[in-house]
């Protein structure tokens, strides 16, 4: 028996929104049925976005310093700083220096934020307009900030668009999808839906963990 050979199964907003009508053991029927799917979709991402990592929504960026300014705006798309390099490139030698994240308490203690050298500590403010905050203050304006953020899903604006996110979540998207609309047309299967929304959702963000390796070294001393 032959297979496929295919790999693209790529359901539209509209396609994910009947499937999760069925599982309420209902049918999309109307144009506002529709609009407060998609709503509720909109809602669930942002739920997402509290949950923690998603792998998918990692990007890489970079910044470079001016000397003296320690606070540099960020896209409102940003949701949080994972780690923070910086990248200083002397004779055509370029390396990046780690710096360590502190709390927005232990930011404000610094007693003297205009202090200039190279910058060793990070600040993230997550204001509407988040903000990447360093200590000490660059030293020069040539330094580049590299970093890892993680950043908003894009919406589900259009009945036709499709999501961002990969294939593995589609089941998890679907399950919290369900459950979302069962808060508001199916009460009696929001115990249940949830309780698989959740099992779901806890599979897929196993899955998507880093597999890298790390070593644990104690320290000992003798006295």
């Amino acid at each position: 028996m032959a297979t496929s050979s295919s790999t693209n199964f790529e359901p539209n907003v509209t396609e994910f929104i009947e499937e999760a009508y069925e599982r309420c053991g209902l049918e999309l029927r109307t144009g506002y049925d529709l609009k407060t799917a998609i709503r509720s979709v909109n809602l669930m991402l942002a739920e997402w976005a509290n949950r923690g990592l998603n792998q998918w929504t990692i990007d890489q960026s970079t910044q470079t310093v001016t000397q003296g300014t320690t606070e540099y705006a960020l896209n409102a798309n940003v949701i949080d700083i994972l780690d923070v390099v910086v990248r200083r490139t002397v004779n055509s030698t370029q390396t990046d220096i780690s710096m360590s994240r502190v709390g927005r308490s232990e930011y404000l203690n610094i007693p003297n934020k205009e202090t200039q050298a190279r910058p060793t500590q990070y600040f993230f403010d997550k204001s509407v307009v988040p903000v990447l905050k360093v200590w000490p203050a660059p030293e020069n304006s040539t330094d580049i900030l590299v970093f890892n953020k993680i950043i908003r899903m894009d919406d589900a604006d259009e009945p036709t668009n499709t999501m961002d996110m990969p294939f593995r979540f589609y089941p998890c998207f679907v399950a919290g999808l369900s459950y979302y609309l069962s808060l508001k047309k199916a009460p009696q299967l929001t115990p249940q839906l949830k309780a698989f929304y959740e099992e779901e959702f806890r599979r897929a963000a196993d899955q998507d963990e880093d597999r890298a390796s790390f070593k644990i070294r104690p320290k000992i001393r003798m006295n």
